[in-house]
């Protein structure tokens, strides 16, 4: 078994993730909680990180590198923002240090895109985003980072010329549960997914995007007129939000752009099977192996040794 070099963390608003990687590179060991910075702002994350290291057996004296929420204004210490324009590589020379600790723990920044008509932030995908390409991608592309707040980034030649956050996890959720809809959903996690309807709807939503309001009443329309199952509903939902958000993600994108999708489990097939109804080209990245690559670039950077 390879010697340890290094604790890699994705610390989310709802999740915990860490890694305790070899000097090989490989897994040695692995902890996940719902300790999100959420959770961590009230607990402390100090005491949260050590119960995840004690539990993967870290030596003490073991470096940490942490991307994600926990360098938020509101987490443990605020790492800041990249501004883009920008290198790929430039977040690996932002990262900040956790003051105070015995053992060397840094944090890395976010993305900022300042322009006042389109203001965004991502804090965690930025990492996602350069274990997925690299720092000497060549060429146009469009990166899909599924999840509550949805990240489209466009990159070209390793350099994230623009991105755009879109609410849909959120959005579903909301819908789902505190509007009229949510009636027409009910025991739709006990029927068999509608892969049709959630096909139509996401087409129907990215060729007319203007209707989108009207798209959501069909969930409810289609179910008393016409028969429309709960799954079917949930399906309509989910189908029209994903079409918008292509639909918008790729507005302002070149039509031949090649589009990697980093993602896993069921958002991995539901935006898998909206691209290839769209007819739209698209290579799949694994999301937890993306962030580790992105953390292990990172790792490589500060402790080269």
């Amino acid at each position: 078994m390879a010697n340890p070099a290094y604790i890699a963390v994705d610390w989310g608003t709802s999740s915990f993730r860490l890694w305790l990687i070899g000097a090989d590179g490989s897994i040695l060991g692995e902890s996940r909680s719902g300790e999100g910075m959420t959770t961590a702002a009230k607990t402390g994350f100090e005491p949260v990180l050590a119960a995840h290291l004690a539990k993967v057996g870290a030596p003490a004296d073991l470096p940490v590198i942490v991307c994600g929420m926990a360098g938020a204004k509101q987490g443990w210490v605020e790492a800041g923002y990249v501004d883009v324009p920008t290198p790929l590589s430039a977040i690996l020379t932002k990262a900040v240090s956790v003051p105070g600790q015995s053992r060397d723990i840094r944090i890395l920044p976010g993305l900022a895109q300042r322009d006042t008509a389109m203001p965004d932030v991502m804090r965690g995908e930025e990492t996602q985003l350069l274990g997925a390409l690299g720092m000497t991608s060549v060429g146009a592309q469009a990166v899909c980072m599924p999840g509550t707040h949805s990240k489209w980034v466009h990159v070209r030649d390793s350099n994230v010329t623009g991105f755009s956050s879109f609410m849909t996890g959120e959005l579903f959720d909301a819908i789902s549960k505190h509007t009229i809809l949510s009636h027409a959903v009910v025991g739709a996690e006990d029927q068999p997914a509608d892969t049709a309807t959630f096909e139509a709807a996401v087409r129907a939503a990215f060729e007319r995007p203007a209707m989108a309001t009207n798209l959501f009443f069909t969930a409810r329309s289609g179910q008393l007129l016409h028969g429309l199952g709960a799954a079917g509903a949930q399906a309509k939902i989910s189908g029209t939000l994903i079409g918008l958000e292509i639909a918008g993600a790729l507005s302002a994108a070149d039509a031949k752009v090649d589009i990697s999708l980093v993602a896993s489990g069921r958002l991995q097939g539901l935006y898998e099977t909206a691209l290839r109804t769209l007819s739209l080209s698209y290579t799949t990245i694994d999301a937890d192996a993306a962030v580790r690559q992105g953390l292990a670039a990172a790792a490589k950077a500060i402790w080269p040794n």
